[in-house]
Formats: structure tokens, sequence, C-alpha cells
């Protein structure tokens, strides 16, 4: 496998991570909506699920947008 090859995978297996993620917290979300637990202790278990999402998703979705660096630039010799 080149390793363009290689780069397109894993950003392809970053990219289906992060689905499967937010599949999962729209799930854990629904499924909040579906108890009678009182505005109070919803908005609480609701702010822990968006900070716990957002600590799983931004990473991969960090490394997805990064820049590629494969070498340093040239510099000219004098």
């Amino acid at each position: 496998m080149s390793r363009d090859e290689q780069r397109q995978a894993m950003r392809s297996v970053r990219e289906g991570l992060i689905e499967e993620l937010e599949d999962l917290y729209r799930q854990a979300f629904d499924r909040i909506s579906e108890h009678d637990l009182g505005e109070g202790a919803i908005a609480r278990l609701t702010q822990l699920l968006l900070r716990s999402r957002e600590a799983a998703i931004t990473p991969l979705q960090q490394e997805i947008e990064a820049p590629l660096i494969t070498r340093a630039p040239a510099t000219p010799h004098p």
C-alpha cells in the first residue's frame, strides 16, 4: 500500500469513527429524553454528554483537518 493510500485509508477510518460516535451520542440524547428525570438532571446529564462528545470527536476531526507536512521546505543557498 502506497503512502497516499495509507493516508486515505486512515482518513476513511477516522471519518467512520466520527460517524459511529455521532450515532452513539444521538442515541444517548434520545434515551435521556425518554426518562422522567426532571429538568435539572436532564440538563446536567446533557452537559456531560456534550463535553464527552466534544472530547471524543474533536481530536479525530483535528487530525483529518491537519495539514499534511511530508518534508521541510527547501531553503535557497546563497
